[in-house]
């Protein structure tokens, strides 16, 4: 059932102040990664360049009627193709944002990832989750869910720093950072628990900065203050996070579609750690979602460029 998404919405308002980023959408060869790049045009939230096969990528657009005549089109012969010329205007400054359009994940992301020519960057490359969740009227930010299977201790650190930079380029304000185990305690026997205390640490000694952090926390006092309450858990995060750091990748996983699935929570998602932030959409995504994913690439794109510029001047 549709309902009213309060939190995407606000974003997607924020970026009609702003001018449409240019963004290389990775070959848009079926209906839906196509309608979803021209719905988002015509929001006003992107310019899209399509890089992929100029006669299929014409071929979808009379099929389904949308028209495309006034977006660029990098003619690409492939997937493979597609995927670096996407990544190649991106280097060279040309777009703002990279989408993936019906290629696989793994397609786009080993573009992404090559050291020579792809768009790394110091930090490890992760993957948000923006949730807009009915019983919240804020945004839920859950990773990493898609990009790292096991990551480390030191892997979560960038995963952290990421996740609290894309907040505050969402909100303006510090987020509040859980870092999720099964319990609230630490626990020599429970791995997560320990690097949930380590990244704390390491967050009051300047090594993660720009969020509050606590953990281990469990997942209902997280996000549920009258739990904290009863755990007797006296902290700044707990009951009420901006961010759920998962353990692992299975976990967030699980966590993401649980609460799109039993919650009708809507995952909106983005790619960071990357010289230009990545939307990985798909094909299950509604119509909502996808703008979603696009504003929110859109409004770290903006605050990128303030940063840039802030350190020119």
């Amino acid at each position: 059932m549709d309902r009213p998404h309060k939190a995407y919405d606000k974003l997607i308002e924020r970026c009609r102040t702003m001018e449409p980023v240019p963004c290389a959408v990775a070959h848009p060869c079926d209906e839906s990664s196509l309608r979803g790049c021209v719905e988002a045009a015509q929001k006003g939230l992107i310019v899209p360049i399509l890089c992929g096969p100029r006669e299929r990528i014409a071929n979808v657009a009379a099929e389904t009627k949308l028209d495309i005549s006034r977006f660029e089109i990098v003619d690409a012969e492939h997937s493979h193709a597609s995927a670096e010329a996407a990544v190649r205007l991106a280097r060279e400054g040309k777009a703002q944002i990279v989408m993936k359009g019906s290629l696989h994940t793994d397609e786009l992301m080993a573009a992404v990832v090559k050291r020579d020519t792809g768009l790394r960057t110091s930090r490890r490359i992760s993957h948000c989750f923006i949730m807009d969740v009915p019983s919240l009227e804020r945004v839920l930010i859950i990773t990493d869910a898609a990009v790292n299977i096991f990551p480390t201790l030191e892997d979560k650190v960038d995963i952290v720093q990421n996740a609290i930079d894309l907040a505050r380029d969402l909100t303006g304000r510090t987020p509040r950072v859980a870092i999720l185990s099964a319990m609230e305690t630490v626990n020599p026997k429970v791995p997560s628990t320990i690097e949930a205390a380590a990244l704390c640490k390491m967050a009051e000694r300047g090594q993660i900065t720009g969020g509050v952090l606590d953990g281990p926390l469990a997942l209902d006092n997280a996000v549920d203050l009258n739990a904290a309450k009863i755990k007797k858990i006296d902290s700044p995060v707990a009951g009420q996070a901006d961010v759920l750091v998962v353990p692992d990748l299975e976990a967030g996983n699980m966590l993401a579609k649980s609460l799109s699935f039993m919650a009708e929570a809507d995952a909106a998602g983005i790619v960071l750690g990357t010289r230009v932030p990545i939307i990985l959409t798909s094909r299950a995504d509604s119509l909502t979602t996808r703008l979603a994913s696009c504003a929110v690439a859109c409004l770290v794109a903006s605050a990128r460029r303030e940063k840039a510029t802030k350190a020119v001047t």
